[in-house]
């Protein structure tokens, strides 16, 4: 039995005529009148006598209207607990960044967004580490790389400059070296792990390998090692730190990209879209990034 046809049925019983349904109904009348003939026909007999112009019902159409009114009444309810409702999006949505992005960024992010999506929970992984995003251990992934996986889609939302930074302890012992050539008279802090697969580290230990004494992995330990004098640090150069001073940018063509990634089978998942949305927007409103 189609719900529809109970619907036709319903509303000619409540307006008691075939262009009060199709009123009721938003449809023409010769579609109630065809509709009522097919439904008799379904039930093999009549539901309706016509009465002083009115479509007064038969016992049958009296029998039906019982079970009907349930019906009707149970698609009311699903009306307005379901359909009805102001639905917002809601789930997790598992985030994986650096350290570094995940520290000083996402937090204020993710706080702003759920002040309009509160249903919406997000999980954040903090490392270094890139996690596979085939398995679902990450939704989304915040990347600094300038060549993001193939099997993975998303954008580039800002580009990451890279600058050398020291401390005043540093310069007590060392001084500081005024260009990029002088740091072969210098000691330097190096990446380790995932770190050293950045354009900027590669670069590093290419060119000046053996002035590196110490190496790590977080950018936030490298930077309390700089600032504690024990060499130079080369760290994007949104790193504003109490006891670090800013001395020069890295050479061009060492800048790396910050990517938004996700899985392409997630690209149509309301709640991950909004969370990529949002994330977008912050970081290129962020004045820490602008270039």
């Amino acid at each position: 039995m189609d719900w529809n046809s109970l619907k036709i049925f319903i509303a000619i019983t409540n307006s008691g005529s075939l262009s009060g349904a199709a009123k009721e109904l938003g449809v023409n009348h010769s579609t109630i009148f065809r509709r009522l003939n097919s439904f008799e026909d379904e039930l093999g007999g009549r539901l309706f006598e016509r009465i002083n112009n009115r479509y007064e019902l038969t016992a049958m159409g009296e029998e039906l209207l019982v079970q009907s009114q349930t019906i009707a009444d149970s698609f009311d309810d699903i009306d307005r607990h379901i359909v009805g409702k102001d639905f917002q999006p809601k789930g997790t949505v598992k985030i994986t960044a650096p350290n570094n992005i995940a520290y000083r960024f996402l937090p204020r992010y993710i706080a702003e967004f759920n002040k309009t999506y509160p249903d919406i929970h997000i999980e954040l992984l903090a490392s270094n580490q890139a996690f596979n995003m085939n398995n679902r251990e990450a939704d989304i992934a915040v990347r600094a790389t300038r060549s993001p996986p193939d099997n993975l889609i998303g954008r580039n939302v800002c580009t990451l400059n890279w600058s050398v930074f020291a401390s005043k302890a540093y310069k007590d012992r060392y001084g500081y070296p005024q260009t990029i050539d002088d740091l072969k008279d210098h000691v330097l802090i190096g990446g380790a792990g995932a770190m050293q697969n950045l354009p900027g580290f590669i670069w590093l230990e290419k060119h000046f390998g053996q002035q590196i004494n110490t190496r790590c992995d977080e950018l936030m330990v490298m930077s309390s090692f700089a600032k504690a004098g024990q060499g130079l640090a080369f760290l994007p150069s949104d790193q504003v730190r109490s006891g670090l001073k800013n001395l020069f940018p890295f050479p061009a063509g060492q800048e790396g990209g910050l990517w938004l990634l996700s899985h392409p089978d997630l690209r149509n998942v309301e709640r991950i879209k909004l969370v990529i949305q949002h994330l977008t927007e912050s970081f290129a409103n962020e004045p820490r990034l602008q270039n």
